[in-house]
Protein backbone atom coordinates (compact mmCIF):
# COMPACT_ATOMS: atom_id res chain seq x y z
CA UNK A 1 0.00 0.00 0.00
CA UNK A 2 1.49 3.36 -0.97
CA UNK A 3 0.84 6.36 1.32
CA UNK A 4 0.69 10.05 -0.70
CA UNK A 5 1.31 12.96 1.21
CA UNK A 6 -1.38 15.59 0.90
CA UNK A 7 0.44 19.00 0.15
CA UNK A 8 -0.58 21.82 2.44
CA UNK A 9 0.44 25.62 2.79
CA UNK A 10 1.23 28.15 5.40
CA UNK A 11 1.14 31.52 5.79
CA UNK A 12 3.42 33.66 8.06
CA UNK A 13 2.66 37.45 9.23
CA UNK A 14 4.59 39.52 11.30
CA UNK A 15 4.18 42.91 12.63
CA UNK A 16 5.86 44.68 15.10
CA UNK A 17 3.24 46.74 18.14
CA UNK A 18 4.54 49.51 20.23
CA UNK A 19 3.34 47.78 23.34
CA UNK A 20 4.96 45.18 25.38
CA UNK A 21 4.41 41.38 25.20
CA UNK A 22 1.97 41.10 27.89
CA UNK A 23 0.20 43.80 26.91
CA UNK A 24 -0.33 42.66 23.45
CA UNK A 25 -0.50 38.81 24.30
CA UNK A 26 -3.64 39.73 26.66
CA UNK A 27 -5.13 42.02 24.09
CA UNK A 28 -4.87 39.39 21.36
CA UNK A 29 -7.14 37.10 23.33
CA UNK A 30 -9.90 39.93 24.40
CA UNK A 31 -13.36 39.65 22.48
CA UNK A 32 -13.71 43.84 23.03
CA UNK A 33 -10.43 44.83 21.14
CA UNK A 34 -11.03 45.58 17.50
CA UNK A 35 -8.75 43.64 15.03
CA UNK A 36 -8.65 40.47 17.11
CA UNK A 37 -10.14 37.14 15.93
CA UNK A 38 -12.44 37.20 18.46
CA UNK A 39 -13.92 41.11 17.14
CA UNK A 40 -17.57 41.67 15.60
CA UNK A 41 -18.57 37.97 15.40
CA UNK A 42 -22.47 37.38 15.13
CA UNK A 43 -21.89 34.78 17.60
CA UNK A 44 -18.71 33.96 19.81
CA UNK A 45 -18.22 31.26 22.22
CA UNK A 46 -14.28 31.28 23.57
CA UNK A 47 -12.40 29.36 26.52
CA UNK A 48 -8.85 30.49 26.30
CA UNK A 49 -7.76 27.31 28.32
CA UNK A 50 -5.47 24.40 27.26
CA UNK A 51 -8.38 22.30 25.53
CA UNK A 52 -10.44 24.93 25.93
CA UNK A 53 -12.97 25.39 22.71
CA UNK A 54 -13.69 28.37 20.95
CA UNK A 55 -16.59 29.29 18.10
CA UNK A 56 -17.17 32.16 16.05
CA UNK A 57 -20.09 32.68 13.63
CA UNK A 58 -18.73 35.58 11.26
CA UNK A 59 -20.48 38.87 10.52
CA UNK A 60 -20.60 36.91 6.60
CA UNK A 61 -22.38 33.67 8.59
CA UNK A 62 -19.28 31.84 8.02
CA UNK A 63 -18.47 29.53 11.20
CA UNK A 64 -14.98 28.63 12.25
CA UNK A 65 -13.91 26.47 15.44
CA UNK A 66 -11.33 25.01 17.27
CA UNK A 67 -9.47 24.24 20.16
CA UNK A 68 -6.91 25.66 22.32
CA UNK A 69 -3.47 23.78 22.26
CA UNK A 70 -0.91 25.99 23.79
CA UNK A 71 -1.38 29.16 26.00
CA UNK A 72 2.23 30.54 27.30
CA UNK A 73 1.71 34.00 28.17
CA UNK A 74 2.92 36.00 27.27
CA UNK A 75 5.05 34.16 24.51
CA UNK A 76 2.51 32.08 22.64
CA UNK A 77 -0.95 31.24 21.72
CA UNK A 78 -1.83 28.42 19.59
CA UNK A 79 -5.33 27.12 18.55
CA UNK A 80 -6.59 24.82 16.17
CA UNK A 81 -8.62 26.14 13.23
CA UNK A 82 -11.31 24.73 11.16
CA UNK A 83 -14.03 26.15 8.44
CA UNK A 84 -15.54 25.77 5.14
CA UNK A 85 -11.90 27.61 4.05
CA UNK A 86 -10.09 24.80 5.22
CA UNK A 87 -12.40 22.35 3.50
CA UNK A 88 -13.21 21.14 6.75
CA UNK A 89 -9.35 19.69 7.88
CA UNK A 90 -8.07 21.18 10.97
CA UNK A 91 -5.35 23.76 10.98
CA UNK A 92 -2.75 25.40 13.19
CA UNK A 93 -2.67 29.24 14.34
CA UNK A 94 0.25 29.79 16.05
CA UNK A 95 0.73 33.62 17.17
CA UNK A 96 4.53 33.98 19.26
CA UNK A 97 4.68 37.25 20.85
CA UNK A 98 8.04 38.47 21.34
CA UNK A 99 10.22 41.49 22.91
CA UNK A 100 11.50 44.08 20.28
CA UNK A 101 12.79 47.03 21.27
CA UNK A 102 10.10 48.64 22.87
CA UNK A 103 7.53 46.83 21.74
CA UNK A 104 6.21 43.47 20.62
CA UNK A 105 7.07 41.14 17.26
CA UNK A 106 3.62 39.17 16.71
CA UNK A 107 4.13 36.60 14.26
CA UNK A 108 1.32 34.72 13.09
CA UNK A 109 1.64 31.21 11.51
CA UNK A 110 -1.17 29.49 9.78
CA UNK A 111 0.02 25.97 8.82
CA UNK A 112 -2.15 22.96 7.11
CA UNK A 113 -3.93 24.89 4.99
CA UNK A 114 -5.80 22.84 2.14
CA UNK A 115 -4.34 25.15 -1.12
CA UNK A 116 -2.57 28.50 -2.65
CA UNK A 117 -6.23 29.93 -2.95
CA UNK A 118 -7.14 29.79 0.26
CA UNK A 119 -3.82 30.19 1.97
CA UNK A 120 -3.94 33.71 0.09
CA UNK A 121 -7.41 34.20 1.03
CA UNK A 122 -6.15 33.61 4.57
CA UNK A 123 -3.34 35.88 4.32
CA UNK A 124 -5.69 38.49 2.93
CA UNK A 125 -7.89 38.18 6.51
CA UNK A 126 -5.21 37.97 8.97
CA UNK A 127 -3.31 40.78 7.60
CA UNK A 128 -6.46 42.83 7.37
CA UNK A 129 -6.66 42.02 11.08
CA UNK A 130 -3.49 42.48 11.85
CA UNK A 131 -3.20 46.15 10.37
CA UNK A 132 -6.38 47.25 12.44
CA UNK A 133 -5.19 45.33 15.68
CA UNK A 134 -1.81 47.51 15.15
CA UNK A 135 -3.11 50.44 14.78
CA UNK A 136 -5.72 50.00 17.66
CA UNK A 137 -2.35 49.43 20.05
CA UNK A 138 -0.47 52.13 19.00
CA UNK A 139 -3.65 54.49 19.95
CA UNK A 140 -5.25 54.78 16.55
CA UNK A 141 -8.77 54.26 15.38
CA UNK A 142 -10.64 51.17 14.61
CA UNK A 143 -11.28 52.33 11.60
Amino acid sequence: MTMTATKTVDIKLERTIPAPPAEVFDAWLDPTVPGTLWHECDKLIINPKVDGLWYLLSLKGSPHYGRFIAIDRPGRLQHTWMSRHTLGEESIVTVTFATRGEGTLMTLRHSGLPNDDMAKAHERGWSSLFDKFGNVLAGGSSR
